[in-house]
């Protein structure tokens, strides 16, 4: 019974292990909505790279937009973190892919 029971409780841990990998890495805990694989490969670093510099950023609340000193401020912490996992990305670029992915792009004279 008891080996039953291991049975049971081995086979539902990688039922769940191999659903959770099959959804993709965990979303980041400020910002769910980012598409983090696309964002991380456009700057030519990791998800988890991206991940952990995206971390420490205070997003604006879903469906506004981030004051321009909230996003020089976030830029302040993302862009040297993300230039130690990868010193060619400027400040052009990481706006560029940002914006690129911005649910509704760049908006005019926003520029941090």
């Amino acid at each position: 019974m008891r080996f039953y029971l291991l049975a049971i409780a081995v086979t539902a841990a990688g039922v769940a292990a191999t659903t959770a990998l099959a959804q993709g890495p965990a979303p980041l805990k400020n910002d769910p909505r980012r598409p983090v694989a696309r964002i991380a490969a456009d700057l030519g670093v990791t998800q988890e790279q991206f991940a952990a510099c995206f971390s420490n950023v205070d997003p604006a609340p879903q469906g506004t937009r981030a004051s321009a000193a909230r996003e020089r401020a976030n830029k302040a912490v993302l862009l040297p973190c993300l230039r130690e996992a990868n010193p060619a990305i400027t400040n052009a670029r990481l706006d560029a892919v940002m914006d690129k992915y911005r649910p509704k792009g760049r908006v005019a004279g926003g520029k941090a």
